[in-house]
């Protein structure tokens, strides 16, 4: 077997296996219980900020907690053969542009002024969302101009974004688990303050480096 191949087995077994954790956490909140999961350690959040504010916020969070999901899938398929050769790329592309710019990243960018851990925390998620909603709005103007190489650069910083939902919850998985499970090195705001840009920064540089590597050009011609 190829090398490539085997990297690439292994990639989409671990992207397979942390989408199903992702429908997991999904599904988790679909019954809106206001105590259920990462809503424990967000009571302040209501203590602090009662009425308007408060039902803003947890609107906001179940939104993004509930379309992520789509996101996800739905930016996967923009990179497989069998999607990008039909109408089906297109279809999928127009909604993962419907879902991330007026669901998943405006939401996740009013949650970012109430991320625990404090402003270096809020200022990684607040410059995270902002680049998604940024990148993917790029990528869908270069779609509709026809500039398909550029569009597929700006669809790779996108997606790259998109997949923080997954890498943040991995680097804090095994953290957790097999680095530090006594947390003596980082407490839990300190981890949280470290995967509020581990979650993001080196998905934008491993896809700035595949851009670099003419990957996206790559993409393009093996599915034209």
């Amino acid at each position: 077997m190829k090398k490539n191949t085997l990297v690439n087995i292994l990639f989409l077994t671990m992207l397979f296996v942390f989408l199903l954790l992702m429908l997991e956490i999904t599904l988790y909140y679909t019954d809106f219980d206001m105590n259920a999961g990462f809503l424990r350690i967000k009571q302040w959040t209501f203590r602090e900020y009662p009425g308007t504010i408060g039902n803003i916020w947890i609107t906001a969070f179940f939104i993004h907690a509930l379309t992520s999901i789509f996101a996800l899938l739905a930016g996967f398929t923009q990179f497989q053969r069998r999607f990008i050769q039909n109408n089906w790329h297109r279809y999928m592309g127009i909604f993962y542009i419907i879902v991330v710019l007026f669901l998943s990243a405006p939401t996740g960018l009013i949650m970012s002024f109430f991320a625990n851990g404090g402003i270096s925390s809020m200022a990684g998620f607040f410059i995270l969302s902002c680049l998604w909603i940024f990148t993917t709005y790029k990528a869908y103007v270069k779609a509709r101009s026809k500039e398909y190489p550029t569009h597929a650069k700006w669809m790779f910083r996108s997606y790259a974004l998109c997949l923080s939902a997954i890498t943040l919850r991995a680097y804090k998985y095994a953290y957790v688990n097999w680095i530090d499970p006594e947390m003596n090195i980082l407490g839990p705001m300190d981890l949280y303050r470290v995967i509020a840009w581990m979650g993001w920064v080196p998905n934008l540089i491993v896809a700035e480096i595949l851009i670099f590597k003419g990957k996206h050009i790559n993409l393009l011609k093996r599915n034209t």
